[in-house]
């Protein structure tokens, strides 16, 4: 069959919605989520035993994507054979059809040192820190889909769903080197009612990523939460939670809480970060240091070396009205001796932790009087203030966060700030992992 060349509109442009009745979003295994997942995952690990098995889901996956793109075959509208479309699945690098899942900023390096899993990937914070220090991603689980997408945009694959399902889980390879995952933190934040454990639509999934470590037994693990972890439940949930990776085949490094700020990127971010070594490795885990920070007091990076060059929209610059209300919330809070309220962070200093939802874009507003002109580009209560108070963009969130400018930003700004603020510091993270991967002679 004749090589086919590149159209303007094969493009990896955000998916269709699929809808039931009711008016829920599709993620089972014949949803379009999970055929781009299939396919992009093959196209990105061609030849594993895998991705042979699994022959008639990668043939269906690349008619979906043919389908979707409008591909017309040679032969006009006669419908491709099963035997033509694996065919163009074998030689899929050699079809600019699927160009756009390899042209994007951050691909998997040619030759890789080691192999893990992206799980709870978000938009893959862990994933660049491992790629930078030479590793590849042959799986990932995502289950929101504007985080999907961001992750196809930058990666050129598009994460797996619900990890809870088995119809997810039975995508990832039996053999990779490292786990990794920032499991999810909201029931075990020193914020709400912190139930932990008892939180079944969010503290059980650490069992899932037990399952999993069962199951494949992979070198090593990485997992990363907020520190509220260590003292929830008074120190009870993490020792249940460090009891069960020990019973999966696991010695655990004494689990440590380390501060973003230590590491290149001026945001008071603390996580506690949990790594572990299959026993049989023989490693002891007294061997292990967690990384000296890189940038101590005195040498740390300050909000203004992340600040946007040029002057931002002034979409970003808060309203008379709007100033004026949290100065009355946060006098409310003061007068109740609570700490609750905006503040502005000083450009010379560090950015309180960004987070998503409550006041976490107010916790960190800065003054830039750069702005000349204040007239309104989206409809606002009175006039834009003329004190320069305005929010962080989204751009200077993800370099709190340590993600090159090179990462695409391709959702709204509502759903930037919450990626941003989900994710891993990646610098903190790639000091750490080095570390491990240093004990697991890795590098």
């Amino acid at each position: 069959m004749a090589k086919k060349k590149a159209n303007d509109d094969l493009k990896l442009e955000a998916f269709p919605e699929e809808i039931t009745e009711n008016g829920v979003k599709i993620y089972g295994e014949t949803s379009y989520e999970n055929q781009m997942a299939v396919l992009s995952h093959y196209l990105h690990n061609e030849g594993s035993d895998e991705s042979e098995e699994r022959k008639t889901e990668i043939i269906s996956a690349v008619r979906e994507f043919l389908s979707r793109k409008q591909f017309r075959q040679d032969r006009d509208k006669d419908e491709m054979s099963d035997e033509e479309v694996w065919r163009v699945a074998e030689d899929a690098t050699q079809y600019d059809l699927f160009a756009d899942f390899f042209k994007v900023p951050f691909p998997a390096p040619k030759h890789p040192k080691f192999t893990f899993i992206d799980l709870f990937a978000g938009i893959g914070g862990f994933r660049i820190a491992f790629q930078n220090l030479g590793g590849k991603c042959v799986y990932s689980s995502e289950f929101d889909a504007k985080a999907q997408e961001s992750y196809l945009a930058n990666y050129g694959e598009m994460p797996f769903g619900d990890i809870t399902k088995e119809s997810t889980k039975k995508y990832i390879p039996q053999d990779f080197d490292i786990l990794c995952g920032g499991f999810p933190c909201q029931a075990f934040s020193l914020a709400g009612r912190r139930l932990g454990f008892k939180d079944e639509t969010r503290g059980t999934l650490f069992f899932e990523i037990e399952a999993i470590l069962r199951k494949h037994q992979p070198k090593a693990f990485f997992l990363e939460n907020v520190k509220g972890l260590a003292i929830h439940d008074r120190g009870r949930t993490l020792k249940t939670i460090l009891e069960h990776l020990d019973d999966a085949g696991y010695d655990v490094v004494p689990p440590q809480i380390l501060n973003a700020m230590d590491y290149g990127v001026p945001q008071h971010r603390e996580r506690i970060y949990i790594i572990g070594f299959r026993k049989d490795l023989g490693i002891n885990v007294e061997d292990f240091k967690y990384p000296e920070p890189t940038t101590p007091e005195g040498k740390r990076v300050k909000f203004r070396d992340v600040m946007e060059k040029k002057v931002p929209s002034v979409k970003y610059y808060l309203s008379d009205v709007y100033v004026e209300t949290l100065k009355r919330h946060r006098a409310r809070h003061e007068a109740a001796g609570h700490g609750f309220g905006y503040e502005i962070i000083d450009l010379n200093g560090i950015a309180n932790a960004i987070v998503v939802g409550g006041m976490g874009r107010e916790r960190n507003l800065i003054i830039d009087k750069r702005l000349k002109d204040f007239t309104p580009v989206t409809n606002i209560k009175g006039e834009v203030n003329r004190d320069g108070i305005r929010r962080m963009t989204p751009r200077e969130w993800a370099r709190l966060q340590g993600f090159p400018d090179e990462f695409k930003i391709v959702v709204a700004d509502a759903s930037a700030y919450k990626q941003f603020g989900n994710s891993v510091a990646i610098p903190a993270i790639q000091a750490t992992a080095e570390q491990e991967l240093k004990i697991l002679n890795i590098i």
